[in-house]
């Protein structure tokens, strides 16, 4: 049987509670179990969370319950929800920060750049987002230089552009996460 790469490490995937991207979460989340990671749904509520596609997705773990020194990676899910829901999460921004501070892998895809903006992690740093205005203003305001690629790592930080970007976003995670396990 072939070594999984991600064995024994801890990742959690922060979705909107509404409009979350379902194959924003779901691509990474299998790519991630395959790997051999331990994985986790995290939200602002418990319950039940709604994609913008009709899927559903069971939250196992509330934001403010996660703590950065059990985490080894976290990667915000994108979605028409992550503007409402997760871009101005403060705590969801302290997590963020302190992960950051301990040189954790940090992933957003689509909209969810954006949060990784606001909460400072990206500051100098390069950086791709779904364009919008307001993703764009985030990640200006944010001192971070857009980069117009499906997938842009910097550092230990990978962002993506959106939906498409999905399996590439999720590989290059994988990847930067194996580097952990050495």
């Amino acid at each position: 049987m072939a070594n999984k790469r991600l064995e024994g490490l801890k990742v959690v995937l922060v979705i909107a509670p509404e409009q979350f991207r379902d194959e924003e979460l779901t691509t990474p989340q299998k790519a991630f179990l395959d790997e051999g990671a331990q994985v986790k749904v995290a939200s602002t509520r418990l319950g039940e969370a709604k994609g913008m596609l009709g899927g559903t997705a069971n939250v196992d773990v509330v934001l403010s319950d996660l703590k950065a020194d059990q985490i080894d990676c976290l990667v915000v899910v994108g979605g028409m929800g992550s503007p409402e829901y997760l871009w101005n999460d403060q705590t969801l921004h302290a997590l963020l920060k302190d992960l950051n501070s301990q040189g954790k892998v940090l992933g957003a895809i689509c909209l969810s750049g954006a949060v990784l903006a606001k909460a400072g992690v990206l500051s100098g740093k390069q950086a791709t987002v779904y364009p919008t205005p307001d993703s764009l203003k985030a990640l200006k305001d944010g001192q971070v230089n857009h980069v117009e690629r499906p997938v842009v790592q910097d550092g230990r930080i990978i962002t993506a552009d959106g939906p498409p970007a999905a399996v590439d976003f999720a590989e290059t995670i994988i990847k930067e996460l194996a580097k952990v396990k050495v």
